[in-house]
């Protein structure tokens, strides 16, 4: 009772399959950022859409966009993982971006890029934070936030040939 434990009796607690989160969603929230790691929809690795899209809440792509992607309001977050890929233009409030895109984004909130962000195109932000290692290929051009009116109107969808 009062004499020498018996440190085989409770090994400690190890587990065999390590969870590891977005990279993006991780590092937000060790920074104390005030965004929840609430995810209100998921684009999981393997998945391809092909085609415009629109959301509302917190989006986590780890797959791949072919189209569009806008948020049809200012609380929308759009948490983009190493794997994620949006080929087409990216209207957004803010965004965590670790992955890659092919297109101009528009953000009038905070735009984050980490280590292996990739951005083909222009970036048009209120603040912006970048890694060492995140790369934009296009111009960067800051703007006051909700101001819409340096933005150009987003593209006609291109008449399709089938």
């Amino acid at each position: 009772m009062f004499g020498k434990s018996n440190p085989k009796a409770n090994p400690p607690a190890t587990t065999n399959n390590p969870v590891t989160p977005a990279v993006a969603t991780t590092t937000a929230e060790q920074k104390g950022g005030n965004r929840s790691a609430r995810i209100d929809t998921l684009i999981g690795r393997g998945t391809t859409i092909d085609g415009d899209l629109t959301f509302s809440g917190n989006l986590n792509i780890e797959g791949t966009i072919k189209g569009n992607l806008t948020a049809d309001n200012d609380d929308s977050t759009l948490i983009l993982s190493e794997q994620g890929r949006i080929q087409g233009e990216v209207r957004v409030s803010s965004m965590l971006l670790n992955g890659a895109i092919d297109g101009d984004v528009f953000a009038n909130g905070k735009v984050e890029l980490f280590e292996k962000a990739r951005i083909c195109g222009d970036v048009y932000y209120n603040l912006l934070e970048m890694a060492v290692g995140a790369e934009v290929n296009g111009k960067l051009v800051r703007q006051k936030p909700n101001d819409t009116s340096k933005l150009p109107p987003p593209k006609a969808p291109e008449p399709s040939n089938t």
